[in-house]
């Protein structure tokens, strides 16, 4: 079974493969011993490539959403204990490593940890889940479906001034407050319940200038109202350390983002950790201030020509990687 049979085609998943195979095969080609945390399972696209391609590495998976999970499951099944399914967001990372796993002995570090975020195809693809713009559905956007606020929610109780916040904090939209007046104005008259409507409001709050040429005029508004619903960024900002925390010497993060507010978050981090925390100005560093990770990837790497004509959801990934290079030192800063 290919990893395109279940109908979901991961992106960029050959260059996921090349940059995670050092921290992979550094005491093994076939990757024995080795343990790579997909922290967004999703389908689990890039879970059994890994799996193939690694004859012996062992794939941990999180997920929030439970159908995913139970995709995945099917998906990874012909590979026995060496992949494991477990319910939880990408930040709880720390949590999942510290229960059972699935694994024959105790986790107290890994090799690689994969990052592939916001929505995924299969969630995309699902009409009534309400993240797609295109279709008529329910105002729900809930990763995980047992999450108490909808995206309806959000649209019927936020004030202007919250709802305009997230507007233009989450979807950098330029016309934020006038959509949210707009929003405020016809929830007044009936509840906002499916996309449909909103999409309707949104064409007729947004100047037919901006329409014809900044995109569809929903895709800053879903994206914003989705990043609310499930708290992605603040998660995010929790995971990522945890992440490069839980690293073995020679490890490697890999994160694929699909937007700006991710990508710049992940850049952030990276180069925090890749920082030498002596003094400035001094003629040499002092010790136990070099750094600890270094950056693998120059920039973010973007899908090709060829993958992106392929498969046009590669178009806007943002991929970065970065390795462990030594461990943290008693008491030290990381």
């Amino acid at each position: 079974m290919s990893s395109g049979d279940h109908g979901h085609v991961p992106v960029m998943a050959d260059r996921i493969v090349e940059l995670l195979a050092p921290a992979v095969t550094s005491e093994s080609p076939t990757g024995e011993g080795a343990v790579v945390v997909d922290a967004t399972l999703g389908a689990g696209g890039h879970a059994e490539l890994l799996l193939r391609t690694f004859s012996e590495l062992t794939v941990v998976g999180i997920d929030r959403d439970g159908a995913a999970r139970s995709q995945a499951a099917e998906r990874l099944a012909p590979f026995g204990e060496r992949a494991s399914v477990n319910a939880g967001r990408y930040d709880e990372l720390a949590r999942v490593l510290a229960g059972p796993v699935g694994l024959d002995r105790e986790l107290t570090e890994v090799d690689g940890v994969l990052f592939d975020l916001g929505v995924s195809s299969m969630q995309l693809d699902q009409r009534n889940r309400g993240f797609a713009y295109a279709v008529d559905a329910p105002l729900d956007m809930r990763m995980n479906p047992d999450d108490p606020v909808t995206a309806a929610d959000i649209l019927n109780t936020y004030s202007h001034g919250d709802l305009a916040r997230v507007l233009s904090d989450y979807g950098e939209e330029r016309f934020a407050g006038r959509i949210a007046s707009a929003v405020i104005a016809a929830r007044r008259d009936e509840p906002f319940t499916t996309s449909g409507r909103l999409v309707e409001l949104l064409y007729a709050a947004i100047p037919a200038a901006t329409r014809r040429t900044g995109g569809h005029p929903a895709k800053r508004t879903f994206q914003a109202l989705r990043i609310e619903v499930n708290g992605e960024l603040d998660s995010l900002r929790a995971a990522l350390p945890a992440a490069l925390d839980a690293l073995a010497v020679g490890g490697r993060v890999v994160v694929m983002s699909y937007q700006s507010l991710e990508d710049r978050i992940v850049k952030r981090e990276f180069t925090k950790r890749t920082r030498s925390s002596s003094p400035a100005g001094l003629p040499v560093e002092l010790p136990g201030t070099a750094p600890r990770f270094s950056l693998v990837t120059r920039g973010a790497e973007q899908a090709s020509e060829a993958e992106v004509e392929a498969n046009p959801r590669s178009a806007p990934a943002r991929v970065r990687a970065i390795e462990r290079i030594a461990p943290d030192t008693e008491g030290g800063e990381q």
